[in-house]
């Protein structure tokens, strides 16, 4: 089972004139309107291609609309752009989704939709978010905590139990009706009719629904009879269609009676005529449970069961000590996964941060489906989209054609995969599930992913965006991780990602060194609004940006790609010849990086300041250096691989060209290229674009925490630029980098992300990684001062290790109780009921530690894990 998606939206539901997909498909419409491309559900799952879906669905009997699925602000409506406003947690998970729990806090008080939407209208870019806890609706605790679980039978993997516990957290006895629905993903209403077989859920008991489907075949869902406290012996089993209330919706003639919304006006608003009560069948069903009063500090619980066997003899409903039992051996089981994992030394709540965010990564996986050519097209039924939409996003991307499981990076704010998201997703998977991390690394290197011209589509909204080039990064992690962990050394997998990354290698070469001097450009590169200019469209007056992070990046993707060949090359010599055609790619780089030219600011290192910047190449030839100091100026650090003399024994081809060309270097270098590469008398090389010297100077800057070093991390912007802003001017137009540790307070790139002083957890983890492989070649000798200034001497892996233990201090409990992520909040920080729960932010306030951004971002956030786990590791020796 997979679990669905939870979002504001689906870019691939937009089929509107100008793309605005918030507007084209709101929140109103969803419980109306049918999906196209995929769909949504409280705590819900599916089957791996989305046939029958199963979700929770809740009225607390104040309500306006019946909670079937999680509700937020769109882009128009937030202050910082689109944001989910409820409170749920991803408790546990496993990779093969035999035990799984999820926790949704609904409040008892009528859900303040209208509220936050007009408050977060009203809020300028400079305020805070308006959060659900901030409307008062858990004052007195005065909400249910509604945990769903899964389990897998032990013996069948297609038997499903599903045990729904609400609890009542406040006061006073409180109503609730839990709905435990099912239904058919919508396959036919796109085709004409007959052309697809309509899928049926048909009543064939008083507790029991049977389900057809053509390729899924014949399944039963099991409903418990008498829960205590409810209000009836059985369950109401209803019944409508998924089909969409165009009357509603459009003041178009219906195509059945029973449509989507069926339910929500059946136990809202009472309108009995809304189910099918006189055949009981439909697509889509459920039962329904009304609970008049769940006792003030109590709880009710029901039960739910879905799988092949017909009941038999009459002998329907849920055998209560059986289906109990298999919980039971679940969560052993679950236990028992973890445990083998698991650091016996990390304390209570360094575990619960690992398990929750490995959570999160399990339950983030969606069936993610997407046809382009149908998408822009339009299908044989229904109203064909506007002409505008061939001029839209993605015309260049005929090929894509998508139905797989995905890691997503927030299944709310961004359900649909993003490239160099994933890449970073893959390595915390890779602690857990090996397999599904080299699946998805592979899967964006298909050929139904992949563009023709070799890039890999960067993400929805624009797949010929450009991500940074992390893949064979995340692929040779993934490689080595199931090594350590697992002693497996998966070479038909490296070579196969390998094979295609050439491909895109030569996109990058082809398509973003447009000077062909091995100085890259490459567009926003996932970094946002981090410079002065948009990056992802042309500067004015027909200038280039000559980007040190896009050049940086193709550094370090041609040391990744040549330890992949050599990797390779233990098995087959020929990737020896590929290892050495990455080598001299790095030296053209790496030259190119450092090259002076008289007055001319053609180097993107300035040996004034000590810093790596972007510059502007003028038509005619002027160049100007853009003096932000940002993480653009530290990347460069990323690109290092040491070769030690024990493992180029392995390569003799591969080390004479090697020799050769260093040999060659040191006789030819050009006067002004500076840098030269560092060796050791035993014959080690560090590969690096920077030496001894530009590294110190660098990790000044970082290691000052005026500048990069936060309580919590590394800035993406220095805290110099708080006094200092950089501003120019062009044809009238003022552009400004300020430092803002917080929120953005543009909306570019959308308003709702910011890469001008807060921490982010992907570009700090492989900052991490960089001073250990320093390390490893310099040495405990190599020491700088950490934090500038202190007068306190440590080697590279000591200030690695220092910059890991203040990521961890963003979600770990303080001496006060507090977690800096929670952003003081003191119900989330000191209640019994909450301090437990860890969220895992898009990126956080770089001066309070705050979380920001999307709250569920347990994408890349969720590398947490993976620096836990090497935090406990360091505390344990």
């Amino acid at each position: 089972m997979i679990n669905l998606l939870c979002g504001i939206l689906q870019v691939r539901e937009d089929y509107s004139a100008d793309g605005d997909a918030w507007q084209f498909f709101p929140h109103e419409h969803a419980r109306s309107r049918t999906y196209r491309w995929g769909e949504d559900g409280l705590a819900g799952v599916s089957d791996n291609h989305q046939r029958l879906c199963f979700s929770v669905a809740l009225w607390n009997g104040k309500d306006k609309i019946l909670k079937e699925r999680l509700f937020g602000l769109t882009n128009h409506e937030g202050n910082h752009g689109e944001d989910v406003k409820e409170l749920y947690y991803y408790l546990e998970n496993t990779p093969t989704h035999s035990y799984m729990k999820y926790l949704y806090k609904y409040p008892q008080a009528e859900f303040p939709y209208d509220h936050l939407v007009e408050e977060g209208t009203r809020r300028s870019r400079t305020e805070p978010e308006y959060e659900l806890l901030d409307t008062g609706v858990f004052n007195e605790n005065k909400y249910f905590d509604v945990f769903v679980e899964y389990a897998k039978d032990g013996q069948d993997v297609d038997d499903i139990l599903v045990k729904i516990t609400a609890h009542n957290r406040g006061p006073q006895d409180a109503p609730l009706t839990i709905v435990p629905q099912f239904w058919f993903r919508n396959t036919w209403a796109w085709l004409p009719e007959g052309e697809v077989e309509v899928p049926s859920l048909k009543k064939t008991g008083s507790l029991t629904i049977e389900a057809k489907h053509e390729s899924l075949g014949d399944r039963w869902i099991h409903f418990e009879a008498a829960p205590k406290g409810a209000a009836t012996d059985a369950p109401e089993l209803i019944f409508t269609n998924n089909e969409s209330n165009l009357q509603k919706l459009f003041n178009d003639p219906n195509h059945s009676p029973y449509v989507k919304d069926g339910f929500h006006e059946y136990v809202v608003n009472g309108n009995s005529d809304a189910i099918n009560q006189k055949d009981c069948q439909g697509t889509k069903a459920a039962g329904v449970y009304r609970f008049d009063n769940v006792p003030a500090g109590g709880h009710v619980e029901l039960r739910v069961r879905f799988n092949r066997k017909q009941p038999l003899n009459g002998q329907e409903g849920i055998v209560e000590e059986e289906f109990d039992q298999v919980f039971e051996d679940r969560i052993k089981d679950t236990e028992e996964f973890y445990g083998s994992l698991a650091l016996k030394h990390l304390d209570k709540d360094l575990q619960r941060i690992q398990r929750q965010a490995l959570a999160g990564m399990l339950w983030s996986k969606q069936w993610y489906h997407f046809d382009q050519r149908s998408w822009r097209k339009g299908d044989p039924v229904g109203v064909p989209p506007p002409p505008e939409r061939h001029n839209l996003r993605n015309r260049e991307w005929k090929h894509l054609y998508i139905e797989d499981i995905l890691s997503m990076p927030d299944k709310w704010e961004y359900p649909f995969f993003a490239a160099w998201d994933m890449a970073f997703h893959c390595i915390p998977l890779s602690i857990v599930d090996p397999t599904f991390a080299k699946k998805q690394l592979d899967l964006l290197t298909r050929e139904w992913y992949m563009h023709p011209s070799g890039q890999i589509p960067a993400y929805e909204w624009n797949f010929t965006d450009v991500n940074p080039p992390v893949h064979a990064w995340a692929a040779l992690q993934v490689f080595k991780t199931e090594d350590r962990i697992y002693g497996r050394k998966d070479f038909l997998f490296l070579e196969r990602v390998f094979q295609k990354l050439l491909l895109n290698f030569t996109w990058w070469v082809n398509r973003k060194d447009t000077e062909g001097n091995n100085v890259f450009e490459g567009g926003f590169l996932g970094l946002d609004n981090i410079g002065l200019f948009n990056r992802s469209e042309p500067l004015p007056n027909g200038a280039t940006l000559r980007q040190a992070d896009g050049t940086s990046w193709m550094a370090f993707f041609s040391l990744c790609m040549l330890h992949i060949a050599l990797e390779l090359a233990k098995r087959n010599p020929v990737y020896e010849d590929i290892a050495s055609k990455f080598l001299e790619h790095f030296f053209h780089i790496s030259d190119a990086m450092t090259y002076q030219s008289g007055g001319e600011e053609k180097s993107l290192w300035d040996s004034t300041d000590n810093f790596f910047y972007d510059s502007i190449s003028w038509p005619g030839g002027h160049t100007q250096r853009l003096k932000t100091r940002s993480l653009v100026g530290v990347i460069p650090l990323f690109a290092n691989l040491s070769l030690d003399p024990e493992y180029l024994e392995f390569f003799p081809g591969f080390t004479r060209r090697l020799n050769w060309l260093l040999d060659y270097r040191e006789k030819h270098r050009p006067e002004r290229v500076f840098k030269n590469e560092d060796t050791k008398e035993n014959g080690s090389v560090l590969l690096a674009l920077v030496d001894q010297t530009m590294l110190r100077a660098v990790l000044k800057r970082v290691l000052d925490e005026n500048e990069f070093l936060s309580p919590f991390g590394i800035r993406s912007l220095s805290k110099f630029h708080q006094q200092n802003p950089l501003s120019m001017w062009m044809n009238g137009q003022e552009f400004r980098v300020d430092y803002l540790p917080a929120e953005s307070d543009s909306g570019m790139f959308g308003g709702n992300s910011n890469w001008r002083g807060p921490i982010w957890l992907p570009t700090t983890y492989l900052l991490v990684a960089s001073l250990k492989r320093f390390h490893y070649f310099y040495g405990e000798d190599f020491k700088v001062e950490c934090p500038t200034g202190s007068g306190i001497m440590k080697n590279l892996e000591e200030v690695a290790w220092e910059i890991e233990v203040r990521l961890v201090k963003l979600v770990q409990s303080d001496d006060q109780g507090r977690r800096p992520a929670n952003g003081g909040v003191d119900k989330a920080d000191k209640d019994p009921l909450f301090k437990d729960l860890v969220l895992f932010y898009e990126y956080f306030d770089a001066e309070t530690g705050k979380g920001l951004g999307a709250s569920h971002q347990t994408g890349w956030t969720g590398l947490l894990a993976m620096i836990v786990q090497q935090v406990g590791l360091k505390c344990g020796n």
